[in-house]
């Protein structure tokens, strides 16, 4: 039986120059899609998969990233003398135990497979854990790395998430090569990083949510240099497929966002936006009503 998975590493080092100026004095990370920022995405889907430790990769300049997780013991108070109970409720929902969460430096960008490195010394040698990028933000029920739990349950060995993506636009991704497909779940042979236009060996690209071994972190070890130069996650995991291990491939239920892009970023604002019934029919009329201008001007 796979031991439980309770820890997951946030790798969130990342300056979010696409973001700028905005990225210029707050981090990517507490952007906010309509009222929550993305890393409070993140920390909700993983305490739904059963996560109770929560490691932060971060870097220079994150200062108010660290304070967000803190309690404004304040503004609690203020918001409980005023009576207002529904937002006080939404505020605590963003506090974490004292001792749930880590930060580690990244002191150099090399690339995600050395960030989840640093984080190697916060997991027991026969550890599996988890890994969430938080530009991946996925809509979905049960959460994405829920299912993945679940799914890793049955399988054992490591996981990745994945999803199916035009030929042209594999060469952004990492890409599973196929040997058995099952549905839901693939079992992989190997694993290509960015591979070049027209190379792919499937359309099945790997998206930001990870469950690894504790294999994976002793493979990481070894720092060797990838795509473009960095130390790739994807190679750790290849070299799991080489080494005789299991790899599998989830093909979640929901749909993700690139919020790493802007304009992923403003179809997440969107969706989610639409999703909250005080929002919804204000939004979708202002919406309707862009789209019969530009239509009528056109």
């Amino acid at each position: 039986m796979s031991r439980k998975v309770t820890k997951a590493i946030f790798p969130v080092a990342g300056l979010g120059t696409r973001f700028l100026p905005a990225t210029k004095s707050i981090p990517k990370e507490i952007m906010t899609l309509v009222d929550r920022p993305l890393i409070q995405y993140a920390i909700d889907e993983a305490r739904a998969a059963g996560i109770k430790e929560f490691i932060f990769v971060t870097s220079r300049g994150k200062g108010a990233l660290e304070d967000y997780f803190d309690h404004a013991h304040e503004l609690e108070a203020n918001l409980k003398k005023a009576g207002k109970d529904a937002l006080l409720r939404t505020l605590r929902e963003t506090n974490m135990e004292s001792g749930a969460i880590a930060y580690i430096r990244q002191h150099k960008a090399l690339g995600l497979g050395h960030a989840v490195w640093c984080a190697r010394r916060l997991l027991a040698d026969d550890e599996p854990f988890a890994v969430i990028l938080t530009d991946d933000v996925i809509m979905g029920e049960p959460p994405c790395l829920q299912q993945m739990i679940e799914a890793y349950g049955e399988t054992g060995g490591s996981m990745v998430a994945t999803m199916e993506v035009p030929e042209e636009k594999a060469s952004a991704y990492g890409v599973l090569d196929v040997a058995e497909d099952m549905g839901a779940i693939v079992r992989a042979k190997g694993m290509v990083e960015k591979p070049a236009l027209g190379s792919a060996p499937s359309n099945l690209a790997v998206i930001g949510r990870y469950i690894l071994a504790p294999s994976v972190m002793r493979n990481l070890n070894s720092l060797k240099q990838g795509s473009g130069g960095e130390i790739q996650l994807t190679d750790a995991i290849a070299d799991e497929i080489e080494n005789g291990h299991d790899v599998f491939g989830l093909r979640f239920r929901g749909q993700r966002f690139d919020c790493g892009s802007k304009a992923g970023f403003l179809q997440a604002t969107v969706a989610f936006g639409l999703e909250r019934d005080e929002l919804r029919e204000e939004f979708l009329d202002y919406l309707n009503g862009v789209s019969a201008t530009r239509r009528a001007a056109e």
